[in-house]
């Protein structure tokens, strides 16, 4: 449902993502036709802020001059994943401080009996109080108020810079939590304060716990990141508010962000995903498969009928679960610079082990000497050594074939080409099985689905994947090195919301179901009112998570309006149900667990046409034409015309193999292949005969 209102998003919009490898970013400038500048700068890991400002000065636009910045994180990401954590404390019901650990009895390898687990809190900072609520929201035992206050005394003794309130059932009954996040600002030094039930008011106590843990632990972290981008805009004559990508796609004011910071972890993923959706939607194509390589890990997801699959249930790491609404991204440890090894059996690996930015793959001559998928990709000749980016001192393609062959060729019996062959078809296989995690096995047959392939190392490899998986054709959009930053341009305003209901269908309470989902919209409305731009439309979204009675895992059905009611419910969830597992189990009944509700302020339309400039294009393909050379395809080299993808006619019709070269990306066209260019700039390749 959508309500028109007053549109105001400023005039110039400038999109950043910072990833692993870089920092990209696309400035759209609606005070001159929409005309766009790009920017792609060496991502500064020790503080992220000064790659942002490196590629907002890259692309010579006056910082004061943008009217609205809006920005991709891994900040939070990075924290996580690398344990690199504010100290946090944990304020839980007595007899329940080992929630968190406990877990759900799984085990860190799937094989053997060995493993690791490091808790997000450690044990000592986890401290007990009296106090219960039962799950019907009944209070069985008050808050030791004293008890409460001497337990925050005893955090801020141990040097906690942040705290989690967590207690029982307070999805049901909040109402000790927040008196005890009352009485903890009375002597907590900061505003770092979580309590679990208003990141998260659904049942599961591990699940909530950990989700407020993250949040707590990441809040001050990100916090300094966002003062010092402030800062650093602040000093070049940006006075204005910008906005942060959320994991669930979309965005919030910098304002704000850092009281649900465990939202903006997959931040960076998310984007991309928003971009693919929009740009797939432009050009007709509604069911993708997204397929964002970079040059740490690759990123996958699907996207049904022009909408991204959003899920609260990702786990980040073995027993980190988020749950909090996140675009559902899958990621492996396989990126342009994933280092290639041969292991004690004398097998070929490639990843998870990445050069990263620093010292990066060999041919960008930083000192990096482990072969990579860039390199393979560079001795095989689908790569150019005088196109790459922030190359330091340039390093010949004959070297790193010596590599190659003395790395990986010295064990297996390959010469340097043959070892570089291997390795960029083990990293396919790799990918590839990505790809099904996200399309086989959740019942999606891969043929239905186009492969959006972006990122900057994405096109690459693009077309011998949907090869491998049977996937008929390849979108490459126009920009497919920055596409995470155009998705920070187009996504809109995003607040989601869950309440845990936990009742039979056949006896659910339908007023307090309408009014759990009116809140939901309520809520959401208000907080997008207080952000920095104005959208053009509110839409309103709700759906349910159910399960038959008995049954543990949960199905998202959604919901037609907020006018629940029994019947329908029942209806939609075995429906749902038999979509998912061609099962019929009339004579079980349902449950509903959670109710949900998205709220997204709907942004004004970008013009795609503009993002390759026009005025650039060839008038014939003979004139895109840059040069003619070897380049390996199926363990023989076959002269393959290389095309300058910024100058082909917007009618280009091209037969592999071909090799399309721009600024920002490389895209190899497989022998049997044909592409052609669409209206916004996008190649859409039909793959094999």
């Amino acid at each position: 449902m959508d309500e028109n209102i007053p549109a105001n998003a400023g005039n110039v919009v400038a999109g950043i993502d910072v990833g692993g490898t870089f920092t990209d970013l696309l400035l759209v400038d609606g005070a001159n036709g929409g005309a766009v500048r790009i920017a792609k700068t060496p991502t500064t890991v020790d503080n992220q802020a000064h790659g942002v400002i490196a590629a907002l000065a890259e692309t010579g636009f006056a910082i004061a001059g943008i009217d609205l910045i809006v920005h991709g994180t891994t900040t939070t990401t990075n924290a996580v994943l690398e344990r690199r954590l504010a100290r946090t404390g944990m304020i839980t019901t007595r007899g329940f401080r080992d929630v968190i650990e406990l877990g759900r009895r799984t085990r860190p390898q799937p094989y053997g009996m060995t493993g690791t687990f490091v808790p997000v809190i450690p044990r000592n900072l986890r401290l007990e109080v009296s106090e219960r609520v039962e799950a019907s929201g009944r209070v069985r035992e008050p808050l030791d108020e004293d008890g409460m206050r001497a337990a925050v005394h005893e955090l801020v003794a141990a040097g906690c810079e942040a705290l989690v309130i967590h207690f029982l059932h307070a999805y049901a009954n909040p109402a000790h939590e927040r008196r005890a996040a009352e009485i903890a600002a009375e002597a907590w030094p900061n505003g770092y304060i979580t309590t679990g039930h208003s990141l998260l008011s659904e049942a599961r106590e591990f699940e909530r716990g950990v989700t407020a843990s993250v949040n707590a632990a990441v809040q001050p972290i990100l916090e300094r990141y966002v003062a010092r981008l402030r800062d650093e805009l602040a000093s070049r004559g940006y006075g204005r508010d910008f906005l942060i990508m959320n994991g669930n796609g979309g965005m919030i004011s910098a304002r704000f962000v850092t009281r649900e910071a465990a939202k903006t972890v997959m931040s960076g993923p998310a984007s991309g995903v928003i971009a693919a959706a929009y740009t797939g939607r432009r050009a007709g194509f509604e069911n993708l498969v997204t397929y964002d390589m970079g040059g740490t890990s690759t990123d996958v997801a699907l996207i049904l009928n022009a909408e991204p699959a959003v899920s609260n249930e990702i786990e980040i790491e073995y027993a980190m679960p988020i749950h909090v609404p996140m675009v559902a991204v899958h990621t492996v440890g396989a990126g342009g610079g994933s280092i290639a090894r041969v292991d004690a059996s004398g097998l070929i690996q490639v990843g998870p082990e990445s050069a990263g930015a620093n010292p990066g793959p060999i041919c960008y001559g930083r000192g990096g000497t482990e072969p990579t998928i860039t390199d393979a990709n560079l001795v095989l000749g689908r790569l150019d050594p005088k196109k790459l980016l922030a190359v330091d001192a340039p390093v010949t393609v004959e070297a790193v074939r010596n590599v190659f062959a003395d790395r990986i060729g010295k064990t297996t019996g390959l010469d340097g080409v043959e070892a570089a062959g291997a390795v960029l078809r083990l990293g396919n296989i790799r990918m590839a099985g990505a790809i099904r995690m996200v399309s086989v096995s959740r019942g999606h047959d891969p043929r239905d689905f186009t492969l959006f392939a972006f990122g900057g190392a994405g096109p690459l490899h693009a077309s011998a994947l949907a090869r491998e998986l049977g996937l008929p054709r390849v979108l490459v959009p126009a920009r497919p090195g920055i596409t995470n930053a155009l998705g920070c341009v187009v996504a809109d305003l995003r607040h989601d919301f869950v309440n845990t209901i936990n009742q039979p269908v056949a006896t659910l309470d339908e007023q307090r179901a309408r009014a759990v989902l009116a809140q939901h919209r309520a809520e959401g409305e208000t907080l997008i009112a207080k952000e920095a731009i104005r959208p053009r439309s509110i839409r309103v979204s709700h759906s349910a998570d159910m399960q038959f009675i008995g049954q543990t895992h949960l199905i998202n059905v959604p919901l037609p309006s907020a006018e629940v009611d029994r019947a329908t419910l029942q209806a939609l969830f075995e429906r749902a149900y038999f979509a998912r597992f061609k099962v019929e189990l009339p004579e079980i009944r349902a449950n509903l667990v959670n109710l949900n509700t998205s709220v997204t302020g709907v942004r004004p339309d970008i013009d795609l046409s503009r993002l390759i400039d026009p005025a650039g294009r060839a008038a014939t393909l003979a004139e895109a034409l840059r040069e003619v050379r070897p380049v390996w395809f199926d363990g023989d080299w076959r002269d393959t015309p290389v095309y300058e993808r910024e100058k082909l006619p917007l009618d280009a019709a091209i037969e592999g193999p071909a090799i399309l070269e721009q600024m920002d990306a490389t895209t190899v066209l497989e022998p049997g292949d044909r592409a052609r260019s669409d209206g916004d700039g996008n190649i859409v390749v039909q793959v094999g005969s």
